[in-house]
């Protein structure tokens, strides 16, 4: 019998390298703003403690060690205030990228069953639901969000659009995933850049938001954005503990284990805030810059309150300002890219160099 193969959208970025490839061909070479890829050393602090736990002998534990479990729920209080938890309430991940992708496989979804995830959004919410047959349905409101919904997306503070959602805002939507009986989860995992307050953006965990009662409510988290450690792929999920014993015990069958030195890392990043203190600086600098060259080059910024990213348009079509800009060197991403609404909006990541932004600002000048 003819195998059918499992029929998945085409991989966007596919489409940007011609673009890419005009931005290397410029005399003074490429302006990278495309991939939120983190270019800063990773702290001195975590390699140490990753070099101290070579040998990694045994295999790790699926649940994570005591430490990292204690750590997770200890950072918790202390950045997001969210006090009320305990180890039996957290579960390390390998990066974020894959949970969110199998999370809908995780928790048994299947054709028939919907999956709600943000207008503008990544892609792989959308990915997670077509792996396992679901629907996957682009909707903020959640007064439209259908009956069969069981799975529910959010992104707060957003990517690619760097929106931050209100503790109201986060409350509604947890107040009709209980109508629904669905789960739903935040992707919190550019938290602590926050630009227009001191604090961290609010957490779907929050008293306020989920009055006390935490069951069928996720918080999704990586260190790959705070503390430089994309390379090392290091995530966790928090909340729930009825849903946190459910993926554990899915997660021992299929083998999805964090690394053992790679959880001491993970201890190590979650215990030192100054790297991240030290981190939101360096990105609070280089969007300080880039966001005037924008502004004078003729782009509006919408949202873009927090994140790594900023979210402008020409008014144009995004492809046309994609093109515009990789003319001068600097490639970015097409808003088509996360929404069928996006189509005038462009991505502009801020994990550039210092000398890569001043780059940028300069050739922006030369945009109008």
């Amino acid at each position: 019998m003819p195998r059918t193969p499992l029929l998945l959208p085409d991989f966007p970025w596919d489409a940007l390298a011609p673009y890419g490839d005009l931005a290397r061909a410029h005399p003074d070479g490429i302006v990278d703003l495309s991939v939120g890829s983190p270019v800063d050393p990773t702290p001195t602090v975590v390699r140490d403690a990753i070099a101290a736990a070579t040998d990694a002998h045994a295999y790790p534990q699926v649940a994570g060690t005591p430490l990292l479990r204690e750590a997770i729920v200890d950072w918790y209080a202390r950045r997001r205030g969210v006090d009320d938890i305990s180890v039996a309430n957290v579960l390390p991940t390998i990066g974020s990228k894959e949970l969110i992708a199998l999370l809908p496989l995780l928790f048994g979804l299947g054709k028939g069953d919907v999956v709600v995830y943000p207008s503008v959004a990544y892609p792989t919410y959308a990915i997670g639901a077509a792996l396992v047959g679901a629907t996957a349905v682009a909707s903020d409101d959640p007064a439209e969000w259908p009956e069969n919904t069981r799975l529910i997306w959010l992104n707060s503070p957003g990517n690619p659009d760097g929106s931050v959602l209100s503790t109201g805002q986060l409350k509604a939507a947890v107040t009709r995933a209980r109508e629904l009986g669905a789960i739903v989860v935040n992707d919190e995992c550019y938290a602590e850049f926050s630009w227009t307050t001191d604090a961290p953006t609010p957490s779907i965990l929050d008293y306020e938001v989920i009055a006390g009662e935490r069951n069928s409510v996720l918080s999704v988290y990586s260190l790959s954005k705070q503390s430089n450690l994309a390379g090392y792929r290091a995530g966790f999920v928090a909340g729930c503990s009825d849903l946190i014993g459910e993926l554990l015990a899915v997660r021992k069958h299929a083998g999805l284990i964090p690394p053992a030195p790679v959880q001491a890392a993970m201890v190590a990043a979650l215990s030192d805030d100054a790297h991240v203190a030290t981190q939101r600086e360096l990105y609070r600098s280089r969007r300080a810059r880039l966001l005037p060259a924008l502004e004078a080059a003729g782009f509006r910024i919408d949202n873009s309150e927090a994140g790594l990213y900023i979210w402008a348009t020409k008014g144009a079509d995004a492809w046309a300002t994609v093109a515009e800009l990789a003319a001068e060197g600097i490639l970015v991403v097409p808003g088509s890219f996360y929404g069928a609404s996006s189509a005038q909006h462009v991505r502009i990541a801020l994990t550039a160099t210092d000398v890569d932004v001043d780059a940028a600002v300069s050739r922006l000048a030369r945009v109008r």
